[in-house]
């Protein structure tokens, strides 16, 4: 039987778990933690890498101790086809959010990601929707402490 459906949650989870994570046959943007289908997570970890490929996207790595994960910010709105049924206004707004975002992402700085997991060439990554920086010292305890409560009482097999 098929566990709950976290499927449009950002579901809290470390990097080793994340990258554990078995996709679905049936549904390339649908994954399994342990019997609960997701497509969305929320990591938090220090920003160690960060390529840019200007106008296109951001390649950064978050390392929260437990594992290192891709995270990929694109920065392409304003010239993809993938907006280009949207407002001009709205793609604007987006294309700015990403733009502030992207300075955000900072070698050494502590970063909440949020965004879809998908694969790419068969790993794991975070295709993300925002990023916050934490200033708070102890944002990552807490987000420790989070992902093993929800892991006992939510994710568990």
């Amino acid at each position: 039987m098929e566990g709950s459906s976290l499927q449009n949650t950002h579901v809290k989870l470390l990097g080793f778990n994340l990258l554990s994570l078995k996709p679905s046959p049936m549904n390339s943007s649908t994954f399994y933690l342990n019997r609960h289908p997701v497509s969305r997570a929320e990591i938090l970890g220090v920003i160690t890498s960060r390529d840019q490929k200007p106008n296109k996207f951001i390649k950064f790595t978050v390392d929260d101790g437990t594992a290192a994960v891709t995270c990929i910010l694109w920065l392409n709105q304003l010239n993809s086809p993938y907006f280009s049924s949207r407002q001009p206004a709205t793609v604007r707004v987006l294309a700015d959010l990403a733009k502030g975002m992207a300075a955000d992402v900072q070698i050494g700085n502590v970063g909440r990601v949020r965004g879809r997991i998908t694969s790419y060439r068969g790993e794991l990554q975070v295709t993300v929707s925002d990023v916050v920086i934490e200033r708070d010292p102890n944002a990552e305890t807490l987000h420790w402490l989070d992902c093993l409560t929800l892991a006992r009482r939510c994710y568990g097999g």
